[in-house]
Order: structure tokens, then sequence, then C-alpha cells
């Protein structure tokens, strides 16, 4: 009996002739297409039967690929180098979550996809499934030598599938490649692997190109519970519609765009260009609302720890131990951090102009500028004296010294 093989599949050349060279190396291939609210024509069930596959099926995690996923790096304000709002990155482990559900169900541990070994998503689709399923083995055609000898590129892989009957579209293609899901979508190789080069207008598919986006200054209001974001504009909305209509919104108004050369797990740099604009809108006005409900000493700890955060989600170590750890931190950061915020969208711009919460540590009668107040100005005397005494003992050393 041929063992199963769960496949990642895009729908794509590549994969496409992947599902040929399983079956015909004896594996029985069931391929699943994810659904990340990439708003694709996602129904490849003909193309992947007509390719050697014995079942297809799609799953859709949206939801949760939102709530536990996107939402949770905004809570942790998450930036890669400080700019990427990792789309990709918090994508991929959800993905080969249902990849190793599948696998479960199916009865095999076999799992295969379609990265390169020159990319991230290699390490962040193979952390998640040793982590998930125990005793996984990874097919990873494109770090196969004896695939790489019979399809080493594109052009060979277009010739296979017609050799083979293979149903595929081959058309010509962008000169770049697009990755897409709802929080972004992720641009990079062709004519973006010159960093000097202009990314072109017409590849933006959700950020209107900001000197062309409205003459008007939009105003949005974001609802917060916990760090989560629940309601925009006072109407509450789940997840997944939430992020689709600010990204809507935060679109139309040029909003959300990175273009950076960042620093890959596999020790290269690479080009990317990315758009997130309801993300982008939801890291700035999170990060707002916790000024006036988060405690100062909460605050530097979580922002002490956001690059090794998001190091750990850009890596590939969703299900490590080590984030979780932080996670928890991260979820106990947040138990005040409801409210609302009200921001202004312009040109690819975004700013705060206001925030409200029933959790806040803003007194006015303390930070008021006016006379009066609850503020004893008499105490900050001694308060100095003490905060200055290691620099008062010091300087009276080092003056003492200079004299001898």
């Amino acid at each position: 009996m041929a063992e199963k093989c769960i496949l990642l599949y895009s729908g794509g050349l590549d994969t496409s002739v992947i599902v040929h060279w399983l079956a015909q190396k004896g594996y029985e291939v069931v391929c699943v297409t994810i659904d990340v609210g990439q708003q694709e024509d996602i129904q490849f069930e003909k193309k992947a039967l007509g390719s050697g596959a014995t079942k297809f099926m799609i799953r859709d995690i949206t939801e949760e690929f939102v709530k536990q996923g996107v939402y949770q790096c905004i809570r942790a304000q998450a930036k890669y180098e400080g700019r990427y709002l990792l789309g990709t990155s918090i994508a991929r482990p959800f993905m080969i979550k249902a990849i190793c559900d599948v696998a479960k169900a199916e009865g095999t541990s076999v799992i295969a996809h379609g990265a390169t070994g020159k990319g991230n998503d290699q390490c962040r689709f193979e952390l998640a499934a040793y982590a998930l399923v125990p005793g996984a083995k990874i097919i990873a055609p494109w770090r196969d030598a004896e695939f790489r000898k019979l399809i080493p590129g594109r052009k060979e892989a277009i010739e296979y599938a017609a050799k083979h009957g293979i149903p595929i579209q081959a058309s010509a293609s962008k000169p770049w490649s697009t990755d897409p899901n709802i929080q972004h979508r992720s641009h990079e190789a062709g004519e973006l692997e010159d960093p000097w080069l202009r990314p072109r207008d017409e590849m933006y598919q959700l950020v209107t190109p900001p000197a062309k986006a409205p003459d008007k200054i939009e105003t949005v209001e974001i609802e917060f519970e916990r760090g989560y974001p629940v309601g925009l504009n006072g109407k509450p909305l789940g997840p997944v519609a939430l992020l689709n209509e600010l990204n809507a919104i935060a679109g139309r108004n040029g909003v959300g765009i990175v273009d950076m050369v960042e620093n890959r797990f596999v020790g290269m740099k690479s080009r990317g260009v990315y758009e997130a604009p309801g993300a982008t809108v939801l890291y700035e006005a999170h990060r707002d609302l916790e000024g006036i409900t988060q405690d100062r000493k909460v605050a530097q700890i979580r922002d002490g720890l956001i690059p090794t955060y998001a190091q750990l989600v850009y890596d590939g170590f969703w299900f490590h131990p080590a984030k979780e750890c932080l996670d928890a931190l991260i979820d106990e950061s947040q138990r005040h951090v409801t409210g609302t915020v009200k921001v202004e969208l312009y040109k690819g711009g975004v700013r705060t102009v206001g925030r409200k919460s029933p959790h806040s540590l803003y007194d006015e009668s303390v930070a008021t500028m006016e006379g009066g107040g609850s503020y004893n100005q008499d105490d900050a005397t001694g308060f100095l004296r003490i905060q200055g005494l290691p620099t008062r003992i010091q300087a009276q050393i080092r003056a003492r010294g200079t004299k001898r």
C-alpha cells in the first residue's frame, strides 16, 4: 500500500509538477490548499487530480490566522527589524498546522511543501511541523538533487508539465513574485532584486500609491478589548470583517507600504516590498492606546522583548516554548488595553489624534500645567536629591581628585 503524503498545494506551476513527481516516486498524494484570505480563486481540485493527486481539500483558516496570529503580533507590537509586520511569517505556521491536522486524520506523518532551500518559508513550515507531528517526515523537492536535476528551473518545469499532461497555465510571469493573504501582499524577486529600482505602481494590490490617494483626510475610530481590535467607527466587527474593511479604508488612502532589505534566517539579505494597510493602522492605534492604559515598567519590559518576539516569529519558531512564554507575558500586559483610538489617514500617513479608555491611567488633575491640581511640586525636591545621589557622589570624588 502506497504511503500517503500531504502536500501544501498552491495550485501553481511548482506544486503541480511536485504532485506528479511525488506520485511517480510511489506516494499517494493528498493536496491541501489553505485559505488565509488571499482573495484568489483556489478551487484547484481538477488541476490537483489531473496532476496526479488522489485527493484534494481546502481548509479555510482565515479567522484563526487573524485572531490568533495577526492580532497577537499587534498586541506584542512585533515588527521584524523594526519595520516588517510579519504577514507571511505569521501565516506559515497556521498553514502548516492545518496540514498537520490533515496528516493526522489521514494517518501519515509525511508532509511535503514547495518552498526553496534559499528562503524563510522552509524554516517556518518545517519547524512548525516538527513541533506538531512527532516523527514528521518532510519532503522538500527543491532541496532534493534528483528533483533539481530533472527540473532545474521554470522553463524545465513547463516542459515537464507538458510532457506529462499536467494542467497548468504557463503564461508569461510578471517581473516580480507576489504572495497574498488577508494581512498583506508580499512582493519580491524578479526586478525587485535590484534594491535601487523603484517598485512599479501597478504592482500594488491593496494600497493606492500615496501620490494618487485622495486629497482629503479620512478619520477612523478603532475599538480594542484587551489589545484585540473589536470595532470600527462604532460598529462591532469580527476579526476577518474588521481587517478587510480597514484594509479598504487605509488602502485607498495610500497607507501601509514598506520597502526594505531584510536579513533572512538562512543568512542572506533580501529585498521585500510589503502592503499591509489595515495592519499598519492597527499597530499605530494599539501602540497609542497602550500609552494611556499600560504601566510604564510593564511597557518597558514588553518593549525590550519586541525584537526577540519578532525574531522568533520571523524565523519560524511560532510553536517554540520560548515564544509561548513570551505570549503569556503579552497576554498579561494587555489586560487593561481596552478603549478607542481616533486616527487620521492622509496620503500614506497615519496620525493618532485622540484616545480614551475606561482603564486610562492618565489623570488630568496630576498632569495639568495650570495652578493647583493634585500634584505637589515640592515633592520633586527630595525625589531629585535621591535620584541624583550617585551623580552627586561621583562629582564630589572627581572634584577631590582634580585638586590633588
